[in-house]
C-alpha cells in the first residue's frame, strides 16, 4: 500500500474513530486562539486552559496585553513555563496587532506571519481553528511521530512533514488531519508502548506489527482490532 492509497483509507476511517475532534485550546475568539497557542509552547493544553480562564478575563483586547506590564503578564502565565519569552511574544505580536491590524487579528498566512513570535505552526492553529482556512498543517510532536509511524514521510524537521503531508492529505481535511493525529497520538499511539493492541487503525499502520514482534507495545486490555 502506497503512502497516498493509506491516506485515502484514513480520511475515511478517522471521522469514525473521532466524531468531534477539535484543538483541546479553549477559546472564544481568534484573539484568545492566539495567546493560547503561544502559551502552549512546551506546555500541555489541559495547563494552558487552567491558566487561559483568568488571562481572558483580564485582558480582553489586543491593546489589553499590548500595554501590559511585563512583570504582571509573566506573573499570569508563569505556571505555563518559559513565560519571560511568552510574555515578549505575546505583547510582541499584539502590539502589531494594534499598530498595523486595528486590533484584530489578521486571517492570513502572510499577516499572521508579521507578528512577533508567530510561527507557521501558530499560524496554522489560528488559521484552521479560529477561521477555518486550511492554509497548512499543524505538525506537533504527535503528528511527527504518527506521520512517521504510518510511513507517510521519513523527514524529521517539521516544515518537510508539513510539505510531504500536504501532497498527501487532501487540503478540505488538513486542519482535521491534525486533529486525528494528535487526538489518536494522546489516547492511542503514545511515544512509548503504543496501545497497538486496541489499536483502531492497525491494519493501516505499517509500523504496529513491527512494535509487537519486539514486545514494544502495551499489552491488550479489551477486544482485538489486529486480525
Amino acid at each position: 500500500m502506497t503512502a497516498r492509497e493509506r491516506v485515502k483509507q484514513l480520511v475515511r476511517v478517522w471521522p469514525k474513530v473521532y466524531p468531534d475532534a477539535h484543538t483541546e485550546l479553549s477559546f472564544k475568539n481568534p484573539l484568545e486562539l492566539l495567546i493560547a497557542t503561544i502559551l502552549s509552547a512546551q506546555c500541555t493544553d489541559k495547563r494552558v486552559n487552567l491558566v487561559t480562564p483568568a488571562l481572558f478575563k483580564k485582558y480582553r483586547t489586543a491593546k489589553d496585553y499590548a500595554t501590559a506590564p511585563p512583570a504582571e503578564l509573566e506573573k499570569a502565565i508563569k505556571s505555563t513555563g518559559f513565560f519571560r519569552s511568552k510574555t515578549k511574544s505575546i505583547r510582541g505580536a499584539t502590539s502589531k496587532i494594534v499598530e498595523k491590524f486595528a486590533g484584530q487579528v489578521p486571517s492570513t498566512m502572510e499577516e499572521l506571519r508579521e507578528l512577533p513570535g508567530v510561527g507557521r505552526k501558530t499560524a496554522n492553529v489560528v488559521l484552521g481553528n479560529a477561521f477555518g482556512k486550511n492554509e497548512g498543517i499543524v505538525v506537533d510532536t504527535h503528528v511527527i511521530r504518527l506521520s512517521q509511524r504510518l510511513g507517510l514521510t521519513k523527514k524529521k524537521d517539521a516544515v518537510k512533514i508539513e510539505l510531504d503531508l500536504m501532497k498527501l492529505v487532501p487540503r478540505e481535511h488538513w486542519t482535521n488531519w491534525s486533529h486525528w493525529l494528535i487526538w489518536h497520538g494522546r489516547r492511542r499511539c503514545y511515544a512509548r508502548r503504543p496501545d497497538c493492541f486496541n489499536c483502531e487503525v492497525f491494519k493501516l499502520c505499517p509500523s504496529g506489527k513491527t512494535f509487537l514482534r519486539n514486545g514494544m507495545a502495551k499489552e491488550p486490555i479489551k477486544g482485538d482490532n489486529l486480525a
